[in-house]
């Protein structure tokens, strides 16, 4: 690696050499060159080409070959390999072959290196967000990733809905959190088959983001302990209900060889004839109604030896889930509070129900959407709807039972106006909000979760992942990481340089910084001036530039790291 000389060059991606720059305040760039890879170095590391691909992620290249092909090559721009303190970048072929034989083990290596970096800057803002806001709010998504319907070369991809069709490609389960000074910060992004469903991923979202931002609530361990008991309450009776059905079915079965003899015995030739043939009528129809009701008899023991199985398994995994959540919450010395907001394709029941032992509260659509008819039922003319919005109306029921869910939650029914078209959702929450006496709020607050979905659209539109730009697995998951981290890294580098600005932020940065599509579609691929000083550059943007006179001088600035909470905790 190069250190940067007291010379004057020119650069067309300024907002890269600040993002250099920045980088090595942080120290990502020495890690990450620090990180073992099994392959040679020829003339660049393979530790130099993963980082260019993670600055080419930055500039929002949308092809691997624009890193060379580019109408301004990223490769050769001299002042942004200076900023990141590489000699110089590899062509965009070495770079994927690079990428191409990565191992999962130096993916998750490298990912690792980010996790490290971004760690304290994630426990100041959950510990301003908690100071603040008294709580954490979470939002999960699903988001498609999709490929050619006719590629064979995307390894594990599969068939799904993705962007309301079915393609071929994978699914990214994606949590941000919503911090104070920025919004959002993505915690956790990651890739799974195509055909894999919301549904099936809510516990790897929770996970996620405990794990990254390492608190948690407290498990609501004494509603577990209660629906434990419910459970175990309704085995004892399903038992007895078997057992008593298997001695009717013994007593049945014994008495069906005497009826048999006594219909035999009836239809004996030395009998009076009719006597007999009454005698024979009666015990045949004895017999047949004996053997319909033991037909009838094992059906209903075989479904309650079913439910008897059904109901001990999820007893015993209750009871392992009711010790983890014991133990946890024993060693939880500072449990907070934490939202989970998330559409209706995670909001099954069960998965609501596990949010709730969770200790989580809980903003959702239900995943069932019978209950919109069946709350469609409840209301009439006389309802009193309450507007939420434009074309938006709510009525509202608190604390309702709900057939799958052994937990009240509160239940809202909306109405929206679309030209003449009238439609009609339905909005679930769970927790400590009064959500029934604030409709508006309630209404607003869900929404609010469009954050994510703008944070999906800003991946896709801003930091190109709706083009997959490697075919290895590996390099797949990892340009995941790079991009959520890509994401987050230009927000704290923006924050970063506007006390680095020679001119008042208000002035002209401000506004640029504020708009993370603006910093890496134009500022990225805006040209400057930089003079290398001992401890950063002043970058100057040039007459040609949207930014032309503006001057930017980085280094000196002190860097305070915020201590982690606790250690994070595995559930079950």
């Amino acid at each position: 690696m190069s250190e940067p000389a007291a010379s004057t060059c020119r650069t067309e991606h300024a907002l890269l050499v600040l993002l250099g720059q920045y980088a090595q305040h942080l120290g990502l760039i020495k890690a990450l060159m620090d990180v073992p890879l099994h392959q040679q170095t020829r003339t660049y590391s393979p530790q130099a080409k993963v980082l260019e691909f993670l600055v080419a992620i930055l500039a929002g290249l949308a092809h691997l070959e624009d890193i060379s092909r580019d109408g301004r090559p990223l490769d050769q721009d001299h002042a942004v390999a200076q900023a990141w303190q590489q000699d110089g970048w590899a062509d965009y072929s070495g770079v994927a072959r690079t990428l191409q034989s990565l191992s999962q083990v130096e993916a998750e290596a490298i990912a690792q290196v980010l996790d490290e970096i971004s760690r304290p800057l994630l426990d100041q803002q959950v510990t301003q967000a908690l100071t603040e806001r008294d709580r954490l709010e979470y939002d999960g998504d699903l988001t498609g990733r999709p490929v050619s319907n006719t590629s064979q070369t995307y390894p594990g991809a599969t068939f799904g809905h993705m962007d309301d069709e079915v393609r071929l490609g994978y699914q990214a389960a994606v949590v941000s959190f919503g911090s104070p000074t920025y919004r959002r910060l993505w915690l956790s992004v990651k890739p799974h088959p195509g055909h894999l469903l919301s549904c099936q991923l809510l516990a790897e979202l929770v996970q996620a983001a405990e794990t990254h931002t390492r608190v948690r609530p407290r498990r609501r361990t004494e509603l577990l302990g209660q629906r434990l008991q419910a459970v175990s309450d309704t085995l004892l009776k399903t038992t007895q209900g078997l057992a008593q059905r298997q001695q009717l079915l013994a007593e049945l079965q014994a008495g069906l060889p005497a009826c048999c003899e006594c219909w035999q015995c009836a239809e004996k030739p030395h009998s009076a004839l009719a006597k007999a043939r009454r005698r024979a009528q009666h015990w045949q129809r004895r017999y047949q109604q004996q053997t319909r009701e033991i037909v009838r008899t094992r059906k209903h023991i075989q479904r309650q030896q079913r439910e008897v199985v059904s109901l001990q398994v999820q007893v015993a995994q209750l009871q392992v889930r009711l010790r983890c959540f014991e133990n946890e919450n024993a060693a939880n010395i500072a449990p907070v509070q934490a939202v989970f907001r998330l559409d209706a394709g995670f909001a099954t029941w069960d998965n609501v129900t596990l949010l709730i032992e969770l200790g989580y509260e809980i903003y959702s659509r239900p995943y069932n959407q019978k209950i919109k008819l069946a709350l469609l039922r409840r209301t009439s003319a006389a309802s009193d709807w309450t507007r939420v919005g434009d074309n938006a109306e709510m009525v509202a029921w608190p604390g309702q039972r709900l057939k799958g869910c052994p937990y009240p939650v509160d239940i809202a029914l909306e109405r929206f106006y679309t030209g003449k078209t009238l439609r009609y959702g339905v909005l679930l929450h769970f927790g400590a909000d009064r959500v029934t006496a604030d409709l508006p709020a309630w209404f607003a607050y869900y929404n609010a979760r469009q954050t994510v979905e703008a944070g999906i659209k800003e991946g896709k539109s801003v930091f190109q992942m709706h083009h997959l730009k490697v075919r290895s697995a590996p390099a797949l998951w990892l340009q995941e990481q790079f991009a959520a981290f890509a994401a987050n890294f230009v927000r704290w580098a923006a924050r970063w340089l506007s006390t680095q600005c020679y001119q008042e932020p208000q002035q002209w940065l401000q506004p640029i910084a504020t708009s993370i599509k603006t910093l890496v579609q134009v500022a990225a691929h805006t040209p400057a001036t930089v003079d290398w000083l001992p401890d950063g550059c002043l970058l100057r943007f040039v007459g040609e530039s949207l930014y032309a006179g503006r001057v930017i001088q980085t280094g000196g600035c002190a860097f305070q790291l915020s201590l982690p909470i606790f250690q994070n905790v595995d559930f079950v």
